[in-house]
Order: structure tokens, then C-alpha cells, then sequence
């Protein structure tokens, strides 16, 4: 594909001719991409009697290995900024989301950050890395055990019409089911009062029910 005239493509022809593709020729299928993945309702900012929400918290592209597991955020730019611009901004979601590798792009190419060792790399078009490499890379950083990564690929218990985990209760979730596989006999979860509450800790507990049944 040429990069004639690639400047002067907005951000989002970037997305749909250069980004997209490469993401899906390394093997990521589209069920396992959310596009414009909203996790915010926004900041309420109050003025006098009137209230008002600000901008949403809003990735790019979210990747998911499996529908419990997002493993890749990538932010995108248009060719005007450097490859890495929308970097800090893809790291700063990757930390609220609890998403270990990220992604910068302007259409020429991917900076990759490591958030778990660190390390930062140059990526062309087509050195992407694909799903099964990514989980890999992930599953041997993190030192997850045999009983560890069962209990990661166990997919949550969903109740068909009922509540699926808001991205926090997710992280709770995930973090409690992985320290309980790794040998921890004590954890501390500690959740807000409510429905929602009960939903992460009690009987209708996804993430619990995923263990059990990764551990029987």
C-alpha cells in the first residue's frame, strides 16, 4: 500500500487503511478487537446547580485473548505526529485497565512498551505480534504457574440477561482469581457496598465459579 499523501489522511483513514489490517493479517480476529473501547462515563464537573459529564475515557483498539483477558491497547495518530505520540496516552489506559503490553501508531509502523519488563521496541506493519505470541509473552512474564494460567484461560460463569463485569470489578476479579492459583490461602478484596458488590464477592460470582472450576 503506498504512503503517497498518508499525511494528509485524517486519523481515523489511518485506522481503517494501515492499522486495521496489519492488526488483523497477524491473526487477530475481529471478535477479539473492541474499536472506540469506552471505560468511562466521564469526570462529573459541576457548575452551580448544573451538573455536566466530561470526555469519556476511550481506547482506540482494545485486544482481547480471550473475553476475560485483554492483553493489547493501541492508540492511534494520524501521519502528522510521531509514530509514539499517542504512547503515553495508550499506557495511561493500559494502567486503568490492567493491560500489560501497548501500542502507538501513526500508519508507518508500532511502538511496543512492555508494561511488565519494561522494554521498548520499534514494530514495522507486519511485525505485529499475533494473539498466541502476545499470551505467551504474557503468561511467562507474569511466572504463572500450570494451576495459575488454568485458572486465567477459565472463562467466567455469565448468567444469560444478567450483569457482565464493569472493567474495575474485572480487574478484581482476575487479580483475586490469579493470587488464590498462585498458592496465596489469604486475600484481602475489598469492594463497595451494593448490588454491584455482591455481583464480584457473592453467590452469583463469575470469577469464583471460573476457579472452582479450573481447580477441579
Amino acid at each position: 500500500m503506498s504512503g503517497m499523501g498518508k499525511e494528509k489522511l485524517s486519523e481515523e483513514d489511518i485506522k481503517a487503511r494501515y492499522i486495521t489490517p496489519a492488526v488483523e493479517q497477524s491473526g487477530w480476529d475481529k471478535k477479539q478487537i473492541r474499536y472506540e473501547y469506552a471505560f468511562t462515563a466521564g469526570r462529573i464537573i459541576l457548575r452551580g446547580n448544573v451538573t455536566s459529564r466530561g470526555k469519556q475515557k476511550r481506547a482506540d483498539y482494545l485486544l482481547f485473548y480471550k473475553p476475560n483477558l485483554p492483553l493489547a491497547i493501541i492508540e492511534a495518530k494520524d501521519n502528522n505526529h510521531p509514530v509514539g505520540a499517542g504512547l503515553q496516552q495508550a499506557i495511561e489506559y493500559a494502567e486503568a485497565l490492567d493491560v500489560k503490553f501497548v501500542y502507538a501508531s501513526n500508519g508507518d509502523g508500532f511502538v511496543e512498551q512492555d508494561l511488565i519488563t519494561g522494554d521498548i521496541r520499534n514494530l514495522s506493519l507486519d511485525e505485529f505480534p499475533s494473539p498466541d505470541e502476545l499470551y505467551h509473552r504474557y503468561v511467562n512474564e507474569m511466572n504463572f504457574s500450570e494451576t495459575g494460567e488454568k485458572a486465567l484461560l477459565e472463562p467466567y460463569y455469565w448468567v444469560p440477561g444478567y450483569k457482565t463485569p464493569r472493567y474495575y470489578q474485572r480487574i478484581a476479579i482476575d487479580r483475586t482469581v490469579n493470587a488464590v492459583a498462585s498458592g496465596r490461602d489469604r486475600v484481602l478484596l475489598v469492594c463497595a457496598t451494593g448490588e454491584r458488590g455482591i455481583f464480584v464477592t457473592g453467590g452469583r460470582n463469575p470469577g469464583f465459579t471460573r476457579a472452582s472450576e479450573a481447580w477441579s
